[in-house]
């Protein structure tokens, strides 16, 4: 890991956090001198009555909201585009966006593309923006993706059967508006997949190899939060005060991972749910403490302050007993909240391997992973998930 004084740099949008926050949207925009805005959500979040709620806040303020809610849970390339024509034809200057990462990964697409008038694939890697997109308020819906935080968007290709990344601080939103509330209709299996979600980029960014004093305190309060909450919220899910609690880890999770970057687990788990087309949250389940397990060696130091921290008792143990403790922790919390479940449970076969093992190591994500990857390595992981 990099010393104290190394140089480092971490962006962040201006947040605003609490019940309701989301009627906040209309002041923001205001002050972006938009009277016209895109509100991209998908049909889910619509049926649960948020984007009518946003929508009627911001039409009170006299703005003039398009509405786009063709949005899958893995959005597409296809989707990203007809957001942007959406949003040239309705004459829009700003962006707001509802939901989980899907619709806020989507907003974040189409102002990159509506800014350069170029396909989205064109954007594919790191800093690849040229010009500043319109501005974007974001509110979640979940408490996991932080894609209202991020300096990444995820698109889905279907043709290539992969996911790919865009990342650059141009696409890290200007708003985020996390308000708790509009988490209380997420299914208690959402609400794993998201929180499970959460505890993996919290941990990732503490050993990524890109983290440091501005990100490490965010990430292992993230942890904090999140192993004492989650287990309970999905018990209990009409609890607001435990929504609260994670959906605050969730947020200091994404502080953590949109400027550590994350590492393995991450770029498997796109490759994985691009290939099959599966809810990130469960991917990254799937694969967790097998990538934990891989990458200990490398950061044995840190993955020690990572048990700990989730309330593993430490003391007198040998690193290779905090591996199994960490290991076990991780498959029961998954277990205890319904994400257990393997590979092959979800139709990965061996034969699978080889394509997801090809795109895994071309992801953004692998270059930080705190353990060196070769093919031999992601392919035993792949296998020992399945």
């Amino acid at each position: 890991m990099a010393s104290l004084t190394s140089l480092r740099k971490f962006v962040a949008p201006e947040i605003i956090f609490g019940d309701g926050s989301r009627h906040s949207a209309s002041n923001y925009i205001k002050s972006f001198g938009a009277d016209a805005v895109l509100l991209v959500s998908d049909p889910g979040v619509k049926s649960a009555g948020w984007v009518r709620d946003v929508t009627s806040s911001l039409n009170e303020a006299g703005i003039a909201v398009t509405c786009f809610t063709q949005v899958s849970p893995n959005p597409r390339i296809e989707e990203v585009m007809a957001g942007a024509e959406c949003y040239r034809e309705a004459g829009c200057k700003a962006i707001v966006a509802i939901g989980g990462g899907s619709p806020m990964d989507c907003a974040k697409g189409i102002g990159i593309v509506v800014a350069h008038n170029k396909p989205i694939t064109v954007f594919e890697g790191v800093d690849r923006l040229d010009v500043p997109i319109p501005p974007l308020v974001f509110i979640p819906s979940t408490a996991g993706t932080s894609a209202d935080i991020s300096q990444f968007a995820i698109i889905s290709d279907q043709q290539r059967r992969m996911k790919f990344s865009i990342i650059s601080k141009s696409v890290v939103p200007d708003v985020s508006l996390i308000d708790p509330e509009v988490t209380m209709t997420m299914s208690p299996y959402l609400t794993a997949c998201t929180g499970i979600d959460a505890l993996v980029h919290a941990i990732e960014a503490f050993v990524s190899t890109g983290s440091g004093p501005l990100t490490d305190a965010h990430a292992l309060e993230a942890m904090r939060l999140i192993s004492q909450h989650l287990e309970a919220l999905v018990a209990d899910p009409g609890n607001g005060e435990l929504r609260a609690q994670v959906m605050l880890g969730s947020m200091q999770a994404g502080l953590a991972f949109s400027n550590a970057i994350l590492g393995a687990v991450h770029a498997m788990s796109h490759s994985l749910g691009g290939y099959l087309d599966l809810p990130h949250g469960l991917c990254n389940a799937m694969l967790l403490e097998h990538v934990v397990a891989y990458n200990y060696e490398a950061a044995p130091e840190r993955f020690g302050r990572v048990a700990v921290t989730l309330g593993i008792e430490c003391r007198g143990l040998t690193q290779q007993e905090i591996k199994q403790a960490l290991f076990n922790y991780l498959s029961a919390l998954k277990h205890n909240v319904g994400m257990g479940g393997t590979l092959g449970l979800v139709g990965v076969s061996g034969t699978d391997v080889p394509f997801l093992t090809h795109n895994a190591l071309v992801d953004p994500c692998i270059l930080t992973n705190p353990r060196l990857s070769n093919k031999d390595d992601v392919s035993s992981v792949y296998r020992e998930a399945l």
